[in-house]
């Protein structure tokens, strides 16, 4: 319960803290503090350094996913085959209403009124991505996640020919602006939020046909290649810490840490969209042999991929190993 808190706190911006070590976990951190396992560590961190590699299976399944969602929107459209009608902050799967989340709650305050078809489409949608767990969502259908994917990609390459650098902004500033967002919807009766979304935007575009509404998106892209390594994700978007909350309590699906096979060398942090969720991976961190990684994760398999121990990997609750 203490770890489920504490990993609700993160997402909300607090910093990670220090839980107390099960036996278990303080007798294996006893065991890599030992002279002779340090240096065997060390030596097996050079050898993976030296040699590295990384499998980009989750990615090519995450990628495919967000591609076959937003396409099977476009196609529904433009050959009114009825499948897939709307767009991802509201639509209807084979009559079958289903509501993004955020943009839900962003109707009711707008409004001042629930209808039922706006509860059927929130209970479905929060169903299925309580189903997947954390932030899933973000990494596994929004169109813009993509896009700021590619971004991040120049961004890190410019970064390590010390072109651009990041800077950092407080994380708390995501729960701030779903604040605002939330006051503005209630006090305006206008779904402000809406307006200024790169998802709902990209969406559009892609069923409808582009507007001056991208020049916004770009903006925000030309931010995260120069300036602010993933701007939106990390310190904006409401619509992620709406779907980490659902997919906070309890998810069958999971990224377990394994303490025995990490070798604390920090390359799941590199390639995280969100790292603070992976402390635990840090020497001396974990605080037991066996961690599912916090609320804020968007469960996108880029550590696992990174980690050639096998320390991270996705787990379903009863069932084990995911593929």
């Amino acid at each position: 319960m203490r770890y489920w808190l504490d990993s609700l706190r993160m997402m909300l911006g607090a910093e990670p803290q220090r839980l107390d070590y099960t036996e278990a976990a303080k007798a294996q951190h006893d065991f890599k503090a030992e002279p002779e396992q340090r240096k065997l560590r060390v030596a097996a961190i050079r050898e993976e350094l030296a040699h590295k590699q990384t499998s980009y299976k989750w990615r090519k399944w995450r990628w495919s996913s967000i591609i076959i969602i937003n396409v099977l929107f476009v196609i529904s459209y433009w050959f009114d085959v009825q499948l897939v009608e709307g767009a991802l902050t509201a639509s209807r799967f084979i009559g079958f209403h289903m509501a993004d989340l955020n943009a839900a709650l962003q109707v009711v305050l707008a409004q001042k009124e629930i209808l039922i078809n706006l509860v059927i489409g929130i209970v479905t949608v929060g169903f299925l991505w309580w189903l997947a767990g954390g932030r899933s969502f973000c990494s596994w259908a929004c169109p813009y996640h993509l896009v700021a994917e590619f971004a991040e990609m120049i961004h890190l390459k410019l970064a390590d020919k010390k072109i651009v650098e990041d800077h950092p902004l407080d994380r708390r500033l995501r729960i701030v602006l779903w604040i605002v967002f939330a006051v503005l919807a209630f006090v305006t009766g206008y779904t402000v939020f809406e307006t200024i979304s790169p998802v709902g935007i990209l969406s559009r575009a892609l069923i409808y046909g582009g507007g001056l509404a991208l020049i916004w998106v770009a903006v925000l892209l030309l931010i995260e290649i120069f300036y602010i390594r993933r701007f939106w994700c990390r310190y904006i978007c409401p619509i992620g810490l709406t779907y980490g909350i659902v997919g906070s309590a309890g998810s069958p699906v999971h990224v377990e840490y394994l303490l025995e096979n990490c070798l604390h060398e920090g390359e799941c942090r590199k390639v995280c969209l969100v790292p603070h969720v992976l402390e635990i991976t840090k020497k001396g961190r974990a605080h037991d042999v066996k961690v599912a990684v916090g609320a804020d994760c968007t469960r996108c398999g880029m550590c696992i991929e990174a980690c050639p121990t096998g320390a991270l990997n996705f787990k379903i609750k009863g069932l084990g190993d995911l593929l």
